[in-house]
């Protein structure tokens, strides 16, 4: 059974509150979990099944007969123990059952439960966070597979400061009275732990938005997202005295525009995850 997810609004800042309980932000991919009549379904947040792409998620440890739960897919650095979005995502295309088979061994995944929805057969979404957090505490288990994900009181400010001493994603704060709505909510809030890197523009789209960036003098993607319409209008003066060349696609300008971008981390390509734009510098 899939039920619609709730969704975070952005919060630039940490900050503590006893209202709230503060979690580790997981990278990885939003998954409702249903269990029913001994049958596992699996489900992305636009209601993709995804059942069979991730075998070893069909044995949940519960003592539930029925159970709908929220959380997230990862894929587990076993050096560190810091998740990889990149790697469950390389999975998550792993579509046909020798490359699932295969990945199964390679990119083994782990489910991070924060939230349950349903229990047998009681929808108990109108629950305060606090009491749902404890039916999951108390018919979830632990295995290599499954995990839950785990909560502080207050501190989130603390909690912040050490998800970025270990460079992990950011934190979720959640107001402890919250009922589970199927929508976004500002009683959730998620605060990203930025990366940020000055880049060099040297070339923008034809067809739509977007600014062709180097770093270090190697491509490292496009940036589309957070541009004032002033700034746009800015780059687009000045460019037109410095364009070198065109393409079908591009058109190239002299590598003397930089900005500061903030991202989530770094790509193994080398590329920038979802750069956004801060500031022009030097200009």
């Amino acid at each position: 059974m899939f039920m619609q997810p709730m969704l975070l609004e952005k919060r630039e800042q940490p900050f503590n509150d006893d209202r709230y309980l503060y979690e580790p932000k997981i990278d990885g991919h939003r998954m409702i979990l249903s269990l029913s009549a001994g049958t596992v379904r699996l489900y992305t947040r636009h209601n993709n099944d995804v059942t069979q792409q991730y075998p070893e998620l069909h044995g949940v440890p519960t003592s539930a007969r029925e159970i709908v739960l929220d959380g997230e897919v990862s894929y587990v650095e076993p050096e560190n123990g810091t998740t990889d979005f990149e790697m469950v995502m390389r999975r998550f295309r792993m579509t046909k059952a020798p490359q699932i088979k295969a990945g199964m061994r390679t990119i083994p995944i782990q489910f991070f439960a924060f939230d349950i929805l349903q229990l047998n057969g009681e929808d108990v979404r109108s629950r305060p966070l606090t009491e749902r957090k404890e039916l999951l505490n108390t018919v979830l288990g632990d295995n290599n597979h499954y995990s839950r994900v785990i909560s502080v009181d207050e501190a989130g400010t603390a909690l912040f400061d050490l998800i970025k001493q270990r460079g992990l994603e950011g934190i979720v704060a959640k107001r402890k009275d919250s009922r589970y709505v199927g929508r976004r909510s500002s009683d959730w809030l998620k605060i990203i732990n930025y990366q940020y890197a000055v880049v060099t523009i040297v070339g923008y789209r034809k067809d739509q938005f977007g600014w062709l960036v180097q770093h270090e003098g190697r491509p490292v993607g496009i940036i589309e997202l957070a541009v004032p319409i002033a700034h746009k209008q800015a780059f687009y003066g000045v460019s037109k005295s410095i364009v070198t060349g065109e393409d079908r696609n591009f058109v190239y300008v002299q590598p003397v525009l930089k900005a500061r971008v903030r991202f989530r981390n770094w790509y193994r390509s080398g590329k920038l995850r979802s750069p956004e734009f801060v500031e022009f510098v030097g200009l």
